[in-house]
């Protein structure tokens, strides 16, 4: 959109502006603002303006100019002129804000992959190189993001002065700019060739994982595994094993997490020979520092399908145990969303003697999300051992966390769990054991839990069928139809609803119409407008002449109803029911 210059104008003056949201709103007019500038003059005016205004300015007003400086390239002229939209961008990189910073290498990043490489030399290395030997320890931090952008295209005695440089920043007096060095390590070794991958990054890898600062080698230990993707595996090990195993005995607990992080990726990059690392891996899960162990034993399943499953009985499942007794509930979750993919690893004997008990301690845990983690994972259980198993071990224990004092989000999960088991056990035990609480469900103070059940009720309507469902589901739902709450009584019509055309015409007309006409005359208008949403699925159900001579007459009454939303529910479904007569009559 082309602005006027008396427009540009005021955005100029909007920028110089006090008010932060009339400076904020310029800058996303920039673009505009260059377009009717045109590329001249944007490059000669606009960018020095840019640059000028970018050591005071709220953060938000500079993100916003970062977002915009980097698609610029089409405003200033193209590729060509590309470098003029560095300066703004270097003064940037050596913000105090963090963010600000980590956005504005982005954005140098993707102009300089888009520079011609004598731009690149000429303007893009310079200026890595000064904010590289900069005093600002922020404009070093933000020069390690840049080295992969630049190296691939420089000549090669500036290559060597910027692996030089490199190095530097590996040493800066700094830590936050060392760490930044170790973060971005793995980028740069992508881009080195691989003479220098050997003699140079190696060693400097090796460098920041003995520094002083557990942060720095926190970061190194991570760049160190991604080196697996460039050297031969015979090298990392010969190289790496060592100092990574040092690693897990370090000092600084933030180290040992990341090895725990990176635990498995160390492992591809190692194996196939992993005795080593059950140890290593023993010493993570037992470690004295709760992030640690949170870290590995979430990690338990991945691992020990690197292994053989005698060595996950023996060595690694008493440590399991240990942890599902951990006194951090952040470990117990951890574990319990990972421990049911054990079951398939070591097989249906196993599970049974060692992970069933181990389930049982984890469904009475004192933390909702970790009895959740195991309910919802109820169906990978019952593959390996069978639903009979789990019937005769774990239900009950299932059961106890159906009461309201439990998070409702558990409930939940144990009802879409409910028809799986029904059709294995029958409906006797189904209804010694779960029955009532079906129906119980149906008045649960959490709208979803209801719905579930409400789902629940047909699924198991269709699993035992008609008759068995006349008995034992259909007079309780036509009884709450009458509930003293208009919220259960609507969920009681929803339940009849879903269970029509589950138990055919005779039965809607005999038991389910009458009660869902009755209910038309409810003193709650939210239930009459439901009864005419009911009405209308329901008409396809009954035969026509039960539409003509109780549904259509109870429509029209609910047209004359005093609430406005009822009256529309039942013009809406007096429509549905013309139409679907009609094509019954172009059909006949």
């Amino acid at each position: 959109m082309a602005l006027t210059i008396y427009s540009i104008g005021v955005l100029i003056d909007e920028m110089k502006s006090k008010d932060f949201r009339l400076r904020y709103k310029s800058m996303d007019k920039l673009s505009d603002i260059a377009q009717t500038l045109g590329a001249e003059r944007t490059r000669r005016e606009l960018i020095p303006f840019l640059t000028e205004n970018t050591d005071h300015d709220d953060n938000e007003v500079l993100l916003r100019m970062i977002e915009q400086l980097k698609l610029f390239i089409p405003y200033v002229g193209g590729v060509e002129h590309a470098s003029v939209l560095l300066p703004p961008l270097e003064n940037l990189c050596i913000a105090r804000e963090a963010s600000i910073r980590d956005k504005a290498v982005k954005a140098l990043c993707k102009i300089g992959r888009k520079m011609n490489e004598p731009d690149l030399i000429e303007s893009f290395i310079p200026m890595l190189e000064r904010l590289a030997a900069g005093v600002w320890f922020t404009g070093r931090i933000s020069s390690c993001g840049l080295f992969h952008t630049a190296y691939p295209h420089a000549p090669e005695p500036v290559k060597n002065e910027l692996r030089t440089l490199y190095r530097k920043l590996c040493d800066d007096e700094t830590p936050s700019v060392r760490m930044a060095a170790a973060k971005n390590l793995e980028k740069f070794a992508e881009t080195i060739e691989e003479l220098h991958l050997m003699n140079y990054i190696m060693p400097m890898t090796k460098h920041l994982l003995q520094n002083d600062h557990d942060s720095v080698r926190s970061l190194a230990v991570k760049s160190c595994i991604a080196l697996r993707k460039l050297l031969e595996p015979s090298v990392f090990k010969t190289e790496f094993l060592r100092i990574m195993l040092q690693s897990v005995q370090d000092t600084a607990w933030r180290v040992r997490g990341m090895v725990a992080d990176q635990f498995l990726q160390l492992c591809d990059a190692l194996g196939p020979d992993l005795t080593r690392f059950l140890l290593v891996y023993i010493c993570l899960v037992e470690d004295n520092v709760v992030e640690v162990r949170t870290t590995g034993a979430g990690k338990v399943t991945k691992f020990c399908q690197r292994v053989s499953p005698e060595t996950t009985v023996q060595y690694i499942l008493p440590h399991v145990k240990a942890l599902s007794l951990d006194s951090s509930h952040h470990v117990r979750t951890a574990l319990s969303s990972d421990i049911v993919g054990l079951a398939p690893i070591i097989g249906k004997d196993a599970t049974v003697q060692h992970l069933l008990p181990i389930f049982h301690s984890l469904l009475k845990d004192s933390s909702s999300e970790v009895r959740w983690n195991i309910i919802s994972k109820l169906d990978q259980i019952y593959q390996v051992i069978g639903i009979e198993l789990i019937c005769r071990t774990v239900l009950l224990n299932i059961l106890e966390l159906t009461e309201v004092r439990h998070s409702w989000w558990i409930r939940h999960a144990i009802i879409e769990f409910i028809p799986i088991m029904a059709s294995h056990v029958g409906p006797s035990i189904y209804n010694d054991v779960v029955g009532a609480l079906c129906i119980q469900w149906l008045t649960d103070k959490v709208c979803a839990v209801r719905e579930a059940a409400v789902q629940n009720l047909k699924r198991l309507a269709e699993i035992f069928g008609r008759e068995w469902a006349s008995e034992n589901i259909i007079p309780q739902v036509l009884n709450m139809v009458n509930d003293q709450y208009y919220l259960y009584r609507m969920n009681a019509l929803d339940a009849l609803l879903k269970l029509a055309p589950v138990m055919g015409s005779e039965i809607t007309c005999s038991q389910f119409l009458p009660v869902t006409l009755a209910a038309s005359k409810d003193s709650v208008p939210n239930c009459r407008s439901y009864v005419a949403k009911v009405l209308k699925p329901l008409a396809s159900v009954v035969d026509q002449s039960a539409v003509e001579e109780s549904i259509r007459p109870c429509l029209n009454e609910l047209r004359a109803d005093i609430d406005r939303e009822v009256v529309d529910c039942a013009n809406e479904a007096l429509q549905a029911i013309a139409q679907v007569n009609g094509r019954r009559g172009q059909g006949s």
